[in-house]
């Protein structure tokens, strides 16, 4: 199960975590803990060469409590215990003064379709074949034409997992794979140079 990210290798303690998320929101009229992790990496290829290379892992998560028409909000890039139970702390200040008058709108869980694989796109291909795949599509296009005067081709790609948990104990998770390939190609001819790109 993906959400396991968010609870594996001592990050946070499910049991722990959904204890808080419950004592944060014991007055509030709704709210949720959101988790994110996300993970990405971006390949240009110019000129016949690898040009840029980048890649980035943030995770993180965002606690929300709302009482009447108040919200309290806190969010931290560190996945831990201790900085949940900070931002329970923070969000609690909405029972200040508040009475709750709020409607409570429950959300439809399982009610979405699976579209796609949960697979990390980032590894299932090397990154020599990622390379390989840029290097033939620079020499496939400059193969076809004399005019053409550049390529540049662009490989992207990111994995995203969402795990939102209400205080009643339900909780949702959504994996995000995508993978973009962008290629731009300069022509010129007579010295009238023209470009065209696609995704």
């Amino acid at each position: 199960m993906q959400a396991e990210q968010f609870f594996e290798g001592g990050a946070l303690n499910r049991a722990k975590a959904q204890r808080t998320l419950e004592g944060a929101l014991a007055s509030a009229d709704d709210g949720e803990l959101y988790l994110e992790y996300a993970s990405s990496e971006a390949y240009v290829f110019d000129d016949g060469r690898l040009k840029q290379a980048a890649c980035d892992t943030s995770h993180g998560f965002g606690l929300r409590a709302v009482k009447g028409e108040t919200q309290g909000y806190a969010h931290s890039s560190e996945l831990s215990d201790a900085a949940l139970t900070r931002a329970a702390a923070t969000v609690k200040t909405v029972d200040a003064g508040q009475k709750a008058v709020a409607t409570k709108i429950e959300p439809s869980f399982g009610a979405n379709h699976t579209l796609y694989t949960a697979d990390n796109p980032l590894v299932a291909v090397t990154f020599p074949e990622k390379l390989a795949v840029l290097e033939e599509i620079d020499r496939y296009l400059r193969a076809r034409d004399s005019k053409v005067k550049q390529v540049t081709a662009s490989l992207a790609g990111s994995w995203q997992i969402i795990h939102i948990m209400r205080d009643d104990g339900r909780a949702a998770t959504d994996v995000r794979p995508l993978v973009r390939l962008s290629i731009n190609v300069v022509v010129e001819k007579d010295g009238r140079m023209e470009t065209g790109s696609s995704g």
